[in-house]
Formats: C-alpha cells, sequence, structure tokens
C-alpha cells in the first residue's frame, strides 16, 4: 500500500502569490508546495484520489497520474475542489463515469457548483458518478471508514483507507479532536496530518494538536500536511519526533 502526497500546502500554496514566501527557505525544493491532495495506492495498483486540489492539472502532470479509480473528496472549500474540471482527462476511455463519494452535505454543494461534472451536459459525458460516503464501506479494494472532524464552523471528513492488513489515515482541515477521530484512527500505520503553523487558528490544527492527534490514535508513522509559509521543512523537521515526517509534494511513503 502506499501514500503519494500530491500537495502539502495551505489553500494559498508556498510561496504565496507575490513570491512571499515567510519563513520558508527558498532554496529548499520541499518548501515549494501545492494545494492538499493526496492519493493511496493498493498492492494491486487501485488508486483512490482525496480532494481535486486547484492544482490537480500539474500534480497529475508531475506524477504521471493519468487513471483513478474513484475519488472521495472531504469538504466543498474551494482548495479542496476546484481543481475537479481536471478529472475530465481521467474520464477518457472508461466505459463509465468516476465513482465519486462525499458525505451527503458535501454531495449536496459539489452536485450545486459543479453540475455538469454529475450530469453530462451539451453531449459531453458524466466524468463522476457521485455517491454519498455514509453506506460506503468498500470501494476499489480498499476498506473505507469516516467520520467528520469540525472545521471552525463548517465540518470536514476524515478517512481511514485499509489494504493488504495496512491502514493510512487522513485528516486535513480540523480544528478540535473529537472521540470519533481518535478511534477512527487508532493504531493506523500512516496518518497524514492537518498542521497548518505553529500558532493556533481557528479552523485549522496547529503543531501541537497535530501531535495530540497522533500521540491520542497511536499512529505508528505521520506525516505533516496543510502547511503554511512560516512552517520551513528543514526547521520544522528538526522539532518533531523520530515517527512524524514533515509532508512535502512527491512525498511516496510505502506500507
Amino acid at each position: 500500500m502506499k501514500l503519494l502526497m500530491l500537495g502539502s500546502g495551505t489553500s494559498t500554496g508556498v510561496p504565496r502569490i507575490g513570491n512571499d514566501w515567510g519563513l520558508c527557505d527558498p532554496s529548499e525544493p520541499r518548501n515549494r508546495r501545492t494545494r492538499a491532495s493526496i492519493i493511496v495506492e493498493s498492492v494491486s495498483g487501485q488508486r483512490i484520489l482525496v480532494d481535486t486540489s486547484t492544482d490537480l492539472r500539474a500534480q497529475f502532470l508531475a506524477h504521471g497520474i493519468d487513471r483513478i479509480d474513484a475519488v472521495f473528496w472531504t469538504h466543498d472549500h474551494a482548495d479542496h475542489t476546484h481543481g475537479i474540471d481536471d478529472l475530465r482527462p481521467l474520464r477518457y476511455g472508461r466505459a463509465g463515469p468516476i465513482p465519486g463519494y462525499a458525505v451527503g452535505e458535501t454531495v449536496r454543494r459539489l452536485r450545486q457548483r459543479f453540475d455538469y461534472v454529475f450530469a453530462g451536459q451539451y453531449g459531453y459525458h458524466t466524468i463522476v458518478e457521485l455517491d454519498t460516503l455514509e453506506r460506503l464501506r468498500i470501494c476499489a479494494g480498499f476498506a473505507v471508514a469516516h467520520c467528520q472532524m469540525p472545521h471552525g464552523p463548517a465540518q470536514s471528513t476524515a478517512l481511514r483507507f485499509e489494504n493488504d492488513c495496512k491502514t493510512i489515515g487522513y485528516a486535513t482541515d480540523f480544528s478540535a479532536i473529537n472521540r470519533e477521530m481518535v478511534d477512527l484512527f487508532s493504531g493506523v500505520d500512516l496518518l497524514v496530518v492537518d498542521c497548518l503553523r505553529r500558532e493556533p487558528h481557528p479552523t485549522h490544527a496547529c503543531l501541537s494538536m497535530a501531535l495530540e492527534l497522533i500521540e491520542a490514535s497511536r499512529a505508528r508513522q505521520a506525516v505533516l500536511t496543510h502547511l503554511d509559509k512560516s512552517m520551513d521543512y528543514k526547521s520544522l523537521s528538526a522539532e518533531v519526533p523520530p515517527h512524524v515526517a514533515v509532508g512535502y509534494d512527491g512525498l511516496e511513503v510505502v506500507l
């Protein structure tokens, strides 16, 4: 089972427009961050994409991704959804639409915003067949579980994927830890965790909260993601425990 981190940055990326690197060293390639998205891949090569980040086309090209077996959305915020049109080339040559999943409220919002993706128009094929996540248990060879996380006044969906007795958890865009999250991620082999900055934030996890979730869930390994311009790769790497890695675009973890 494999994790590919397509993007590791927050909603504005690093650097921000204006060539604003903040505290990040511009000479360190791992500080250049596109918007957050991942792929999990099974031992048989089936791929699940999580979120269609604003930078999806560039991410697919950078990593040679021309096929996925399903797509999941954690929530409907722009940096996690507005690359959705870049799924169109992955629909070419398929017998049917790409299976897509999110919780009911996110499904409703996605349909409202991107109706053409889920119901083809003017002779164009439907790109994604969207369904609710609530009753899903198996997808593309993965056992799938989820729960809802606080994300300021909104919510984001935490995901757990299992394949070949290995588990990957994904928790991006959360602002508090609840019991459901700890239970969902209990003992995962790898946990990818929101970690916007060191200081507390009203809608995202800070470093101490990210480390708290990793410890509470007893994750064997963890990777920090959704990092802003204050989180220099080398400086942050020196601060975290040995089983915690600082995520970067193109990071691969094989379990």
